[in-house]
């Protein structure tokens, strides 16, 4: 069912109630005195109730059922107030919840650790965390789920506003028993035939193999999964050498085989991390406080590069 009435009106029957008088309440108010005659006659018409009693040179008076209407006018105005006082709070303080998503292959090794550091920076904060690929993270901000994604520069879509904190090259993995192993870097013309274990994930998958085919090369795939612990663990039983961008800061498969990483040289395009949000004009004040937190600690190298060391 539609209002009867407007939150203008209500300021307007609050504002001659207590004033006694049309032309003092417009000078608190300060609208003309016939907008605010014409808006009483209207509530009054629109609620089917006469509010005032007009007494001649003398103002007007609230009748019982106007008594009644004006208190429950105050307190929706009152309550009103509140919520500005609450939208203003949100926005500009870093307290309440926070819900944050990261992209699969990136929540083992960023999230948790950001998580902690962004707990302890603000203690009024608390965080959730999801994971997912690039369409579930997508899905899960248009919907609200989450408020912020921690993300590749990958397929971002035009209503999806991403901005960058690191560009992460890519680099190999290989056994540490590997003959390619001993080289201090690696292109991939050395790695064509060798036989690859691609991360079979939708980004990821198109975007190594897109390093192959900029530089009009054909990798040789051995095998394909979706987990990146399977990839470590073939790679370390020398089953053939891995393309990453980010890496965890131990060199040991999930199996206790070792690993060695090197940077991948040559014309390589590289990623970009960055964190997405559902396009807005406004940010609240915790998902503000978390982009600056997280600009400051992934963009200063608080995440595993591939010159680190375990």
């Amino acid at each position: 069912m539609p209002l009867r009435f407007s939150f203008r009106q209500l300021e307007y029957l609050v504002a001659v109630g207590e004033a006694g008088t049309i032309a003092m309440a417009a000078q608190r108010v300060n609208v003309s005195s016939p907008s605010i005659s014409s808006a009483i006659s209207q509530l009054e018409t629109d609620l089917g109730l006469q509010l005032f009693v007009r007494h001649h040179a003398q103002g007007l008076s609230l009748t019982p059922g106007g008594r009644r209407v004006f208190i429950a006018a105050k307190q929706i105005l009152s309550d009103a107030n509140g919520l500005t006082d609450l939208a203003n709070d949100i926005l500009e303080t870093a307290r309440g919840p926070i819900a944050i998503g990261a992209l699969s292959t990136l929540a083992p090794i960023v999230s948790a650790r950001l998580r902690r550091s962004f707990e302890a920076a603000y203690p009024d904060a608390t965080v959730s965390l999801k994971e997912g690929s690039q369409t579930h993270l997508l899905r899960m901000l248009g919907q609200a789920e989450i408020d912020v994604a921690i993300t590749y520069d990958l397929d971002i879509p035009k209503d999806i506003q991403f901005e960058p904190v690191a560009t992460l090259p890519p680099y190999v993995m290989l056994a540490k028993d590997h003959p390619k192993a001993a080289h201090p870097a690696l292109n991939l013309a050395e790695l064509e035939d060798e036989p690859l274990i691609l991360l079979d994930l939708p980004l990821s998958r198109d975007y190594f193999l897109s390093l192959f085919h900029d530089c009009g090369l054909r990798p040789n795939i051995a095998a394909r999964t979706s987990d990146m612990s399977m990839v470590r663990s073939l790679v370390a039983n020398g089953f053939g050498f891995g393309l990453v961008n980010m890496r965890l800061r131990s060199d040991l498969a999930p199996d206790g085989e070792t690993l060695v990483t090197r940077p991948l040289t040559g014309p390589v395009r590289p990623v970009v991390l960055g964190l997405a949000t559902k396009g807005s004009d406004h940010r609240s004040g915790i998902v503000a406080a978390f982009f600056r937190h997280a600009m400051d600690q992934l963009g200063r190298g608080e995440h595993p590069r591939p010159d680190d060391q375990p």
